[in-house]
């Protein structure tokens, strides 16, 4: 647990700084985009259960389950990686002093405590969803960060919650939705790993056993290019488990290309500035393929 007695001057520092400025700080932890694609993908869960558009009920309180929750546990996670974002992102919110430790303790907090009353506006099972998705990340942000894959599988399986959560939200858990969890897991497992590779030097410092730590950066960029290439083959044995339709594949195809444009990319170098790069094209990749699963997995779209 990080000490809140280090960054007291920071805590006293912030006020100084203009609304506007302390806006976008805590925009910047939260991170938005990734906030609303898990808030998305939940929506894309709860539509292809239905094979329609769920009511706005649904789709609201699964939407903000999910962006709430993610919101409150990458706070938390910047609050407990202050001592290594001071030497990989320096200019993050709370290493530069624009939020301090008590302040970003107390936003996770009310986020998370209100992703779960949004959770519980859906039923007991999602409700019981959320709390482990919650418990999983406070466990990974407090001591799994420290143990490399496992932490990831971890991180990745909460990224993929949101398919199953958008079945048990509504009551009907199709076997799409478990080859969908699968895919985006595989996906996110990729990204994590490659992640490690831009933070090698501040992870090592403090004992996290990433790949990139543990073996280097090149077998850290073929283990990420090896599951983005499953992932991309699964894609094509989704129509084997159920039903999709011909508008799965253009959204597929373009986000299986993407990955492997990623892939040849982080195989050919594995400088701090390419694996940046990678991480963000990912995200638009991770977006395509939502669409493709949207529109495949719903037909009356």
């Amino acid at each position: 647990m990080e000490s809140t007695d280090r960054p007291s001057s920071i805590d006293a520092g912030r006020f100084n700084t203009p609304i506007s400025s302390h806006l976008g700080a805590y925009l910047a932890l939260v991170r938005l985009p990734n906030c609303f694609m898990i808030g998305l993908a939940v929506i894309v869960g709860e539509a292809i259960a239905l094979g329609s558009l769920p009511s706005f009920s649904q789709a609201a309180y699964g939407f903000l389950t999910a962006s709430l929750l993610l919101a409150g546990t990458m706070v938390l996670n910047d609050i407990q990686d202050v001592q290594i974002d001071r030497v990989n992102s320096p200019d993050r919110p709370i290493p530069s002093g624009r939020v301090g430790i008590r302040e970003a303790y107390g936003l996770s907090i009310v986020l998370s405590g209100l992703a779960i009353v949004s959770s519980a506006m859906l039923g007991d099972l999602t409700l019981l969803t959320a709390l482990v998705a919650l418990v999983l990340m406070a466990y990974y942000n407090t001591r799994g960060k420290k143990t490399g894959l496992l932490g990831n599988a971890v991180v990745s399986f909460n990224v993929a919650l949101p398919f199953l959560f958008g079945g048990i939200a509504v009551d009907n858990l199709r076997p799409l939705l478990f080859t969908f969890f699968l895919l985006a897991f595989l996906a996110n497992m990729a990204r994590e790993v490659a992640k490690g590779i831009s933070d090698i030097v501040g992870d090592s410092a403090k004992g996290v056993r990433t790949v990139a730590a543990i073996m280097g950066a090149k077998s850290a960029a073929r283990i990420t290019a090896s599951l983005f290439g499953v992932a991309v083959l699964l894609s094509f044995a989704a129509p084997l488990f159920d039903k999709v339709s011909v508008f799965y594949y253009p959204g597929v195809v373009a986000a299986d290309l993407g990955f492997l444009f990623s892939s040849y990319r982080l195989l050919r170098d594995q400088t701090a500035k390419t694996v940046r790069s990678v991480k963000t094209q990912v995200l638009l990749w991770m977006l395509l393929g939502l669409v493709g699963f949207l529109m495949g997995g719903s037909p009356v779209l």
